[in-house]
C-alpha cells in the first residue's frame, strides 16, 4: 500500500507543479513582472504560496521556468518538413482551444522590464533556432522568423484582439487558407 501512496503523492505533486506553471504563464502574460506575486499565482493555481516556493524557489526562478519553450515547441514542430505547415497550424489552434499558446507569451516580453531579455533570448534560442535548423536552402533564418511571425500574428488576432472573422472561422478553413503560405516559406521555394 505504501508504494501506491507514493505514486499518488508524485502524481499530486506533478499536477500541482503543472497548475502553478499554467497560473504563472497566465500571470506573466497579463501583468508586468513587478506586479505579480507568488501569492496570486498560488491562489490561481489552487495551491499554497509555500508550495510555489518549495517547487520553484522564487518568483525569478518561476519566471525563468515559464520563460522556457520546451515540450510545447517539441509538439509544435513534431512533423516531417513536407507536412509542417499544416501541422504548425493544427498544433497552434489546438493550443488555443486549451487556452495555451506556446508562442504568444513572447509578445508580452516588454512588460517584464529587465526580465524581458530572458524571454526573448529563450524564444530566439529555443524556438527560432530550432525551426531554422530544420530548414534548408537560402534565407533559412529569415524564413523561420517569417513563419513564426505568421503564427504569432494568428495568435494575437485570435486570443488578444478577438478578430471576428478569424474567431468565427472553422479551424479547417483557417488551416486550408494559411498552410500553403507557411509551407511555401518552410520549403523555400520561389
Amino acid at each position: 500500500m505504501g508504494g501506491s501512496g507514493r505514486g499518488r503523492v508524485r502524481g499530486d505533486a506533478e499536477v500541482s507543479r503543472e497548475a502553478i506553471i499554467a497560473a504563472a504563464r497566465r500571470a506573466f502574460a497579463r501583468q508586468p513582472y513587478a506586479a505579480i506575486t507568488l501569492k496570486a499565482i498560488a491562489a490561481d493555481a489552487g495551491v499554497s504560496a509555500p508550495l510555489v516556493l518549495k517547487y520553484f524557489g522564487s518568483k525569478e526562478q518561476l519566471f525563468a521556468r515559464v520563460s522556457r519553450f520546451g515540450d510545447e515547441i517539441d509538439r509544435l514542430l513534431d512533423a516531417p518538413l513536407p507536412d509542417l505547415g499544416r501541422h504548425l497550424l493544427h498544433a497552434l489552434l489546438d493550443a488555443h482551444e486549451q487556452r495555451r499558446d506556446p508562442l504568444i507569451r513572447v509578445a508580452f516580453a516588454l512588460q517584464h522590464g529587465e526580465h524581458a531579455a530572458l524571454l526573448r533570448d529563450n524564444f530566439r534560442d529555443q524556438v527560432v533556432a530550432r525551426l531554422r535548423s530544420r530548414l534548408t536552402g537560402p534565407d533559412a533564418a529569415l524564413r523561420a522568423e517569417l513563419v513564426l511571425a505568421h503564427l504569432l500574428g494568428l495568435g494575437v488576432l485570435r486570443k488578444i484582439v478577438y478578430a471576428e472573422a478569424i474567431g468565427a472561422a472553422e479551424r479547417d478553413r483557417i488551416v486550408d487558407l494559411c498552410a500553403p503560405g507557411l509551407q511555401h516559406l518552410l520549403d523555400g521555394t520561389p
